[in-house]
């Protein structure tokens, strides 16, 4: 069902994707369909959610040990270009189910806050990092830590890695070469 919503989703769109159509494509009656997720936003969230950890295990994003890890490295660089090998990687995993809810939150109230509530939690993650590396004093000298994490959010957002990876035909291996210098030039 997860494989069937994913290209309904990427061929026609979120709007004229429907239940129905996820079901005839899945070989999966409709009532199972909404049990298990309720609604075609619900489809969508577990895709997005599955397409963010890169898996369905029960473990946030920061409980990730490859994400932990960060949080005790005392190299900044290393934090740094660590967080933006994973970021690359959630950008890669996530980049075209993004573009759907993007659009899909245009028209849909629900949609909206779904894409609402993603941000959110991208920005307390993106945040989690700064705050790593103020505690441990590795900020640039005067950078106030809402500033970094201001600059965290424009520079490793979805829509920064869409204008470099599809509009401009970057590989993920150069975004994520970029994002780390970038970082570590404006942060440290």
């Amino acid at each position: 069902m997860i494989d069937a919503a994913r290209e309904l989703f990427l061929e026609r769109g979120y709007a004229t994707t429907t239940i129905a159509a996820i079901s005839r494509r899945a070989n999966v009656p409709e009532p199972t369909v909404y049990r298990l997720f309720s609604s075609k936003l619900g489809i969508l969230k577990v895709l997005l959610d599955v397409s963010i950890a890169g898996d369905d295990e029960p473990v946030t994003v920061p409980g990730r040990p490859s994400v932990a890890a960060l949080f005790d490295e005392p190299d900044p660089h290393k934090v740094l270009a660590g967080f933006a090998a994973i970021t690359t990687q959630i950008n890669e995993r996530t980049n075209d189910l993004y573009n759907v809810l993007s659009r899909a939150a245009d028209a849909d109230a629900e949609a909206a806050v779904l894409f609402g509530t993603l941000r959110q939690q991208r920005d307390r993650g993106q945040e989690q990092i700064v705050q790593a590396l103020h505690r441990k004093q590795k900020l640039r000298a005067g950078l106030k830590p809402a500033h970094a994490a201001d600059l965290v959010h424009a520079l490793m957002s979805p829509e920064v890695y869409r204008l470099f990876v599809t509009d401009r035909g970057w590989s993920p291996a150069q975004f994520q070469q970029w994002a780390t210098q970038i970082l570590i030039q404006q942060l440290t």
